[in-house]
């Protein structure tokens, strides 16, 4: 993999959007599942009412030096890990997610599915206001890597369309849909389309898989460490009930959860 050297400025926007769809795992042979840095704000609290949670601007994808084209983790070196999540479900199981990581002074990526976002756009401000990332998870969540070069195109630039009318960007990160990483057309698309980097993870919680709180929670502390990018799903009440003990552990080994953003800064 080949790092990528070039560099965008940051543009100001505002929003994000959550949704309706179940979610479904992003594995390159799972099917739908069943239904059901450093942070310089993690100390702060933040959430609906909060003094803190004031306006974000939604940054625009930028270069990071020194990283591939591909990204799996971050520095090994640090005190931080990013939490991941794959953006559809139901939306009162995301608030209250989001309310729990706050809660925790953690901070999330939320890569969102395009489709999701257009049910659900009041979720947009309350993404932001708490400081996550929003990023690109496809407009339909289909297999990516499979589809022909135009339909990939579209699934890419549809949601990336969608994030830049409800935020002004086109969001932070692009995340393949059904498979851990981006075969080289779709790379090649998702740089096109402005995202200098697709995001992958080295820690898969298989939430998706409903194998209970107890088993996410031990399936992410098994195989996470600094600097990790843990994929996790919006959608799934188990992941909700699992994410205080993760937290909880996480801060116990002297690990914090930021965005990824600030795990590459």
């Amino acid at each position: 993999m080949t790092t990528t050297n070039r560099r965008r400025a940051l543009r100001a926007g505002a929003g994000l959007v959550a949704g309706g769809a179940l979610p479904v795992g992003c594995t390159e042979t799972g099917g739908p599942a069943r239904p059901a840095g450093t942070a310089a704000s993690a100390s702060r609290p933040h959430g609906p009412g909060s003094p803190a949670a004031t306006p974000r601007p939604a940054p625009s994808p930028r270069a990071f030096p020194r990283q591939p084209d591909q990204i799996t983790h971050g520095p090994r070196t640090g005190a931080a890990v990013a939490l991941t999540f794959h953006g559809q479900g139901e939306p009162a199981l995301a608030r209250r997610l989001l309310t729990e990581a706050e809660r925790q002074g953690a901070r999330i990526t939320v890569l969102a599915v395009g489709s999701w976002l257009d049910e659900h756009p009041d979720l947009a401000r309350r993404v932001l206001d708490g400081g996550h990332d929003l990023g690109n998870h496809t407009q339909r969540h289909l297999a990516i890597n499979a589809m022909s070069e135009a339909g990939a195109r579209t699934e890419i630039s549809a949601c990336a369309d969608r994030l830049r009318r409800l935020t002004g960007s086109i969001g932070s990160w692009f995340r393949p849909s059904r498979a851990p990483t981006a075969s080289a057309m779709v790379a090649r698309l998702a740089q096109e389309a402005g995202y200098p980097h697709v995001l992958s993870y080295d820690v898969d919680s298989l939430d998706y898989t409903r194998p209970g709180a107890p088993a996410i929670t031990r399936t992410v502390l098994d195989q996470v460490r600094a600097g990790s990018v843990v994929s996790l799903h919006f959608g799934y009440p188990d992941t909700v009930v699992a994410l205080p003990a993760v937290l909880q552990e996480l801060g116990r080994r002297g690990l914090r959860a930021v965005t990824t953003t600030e795990l590459l800064s």
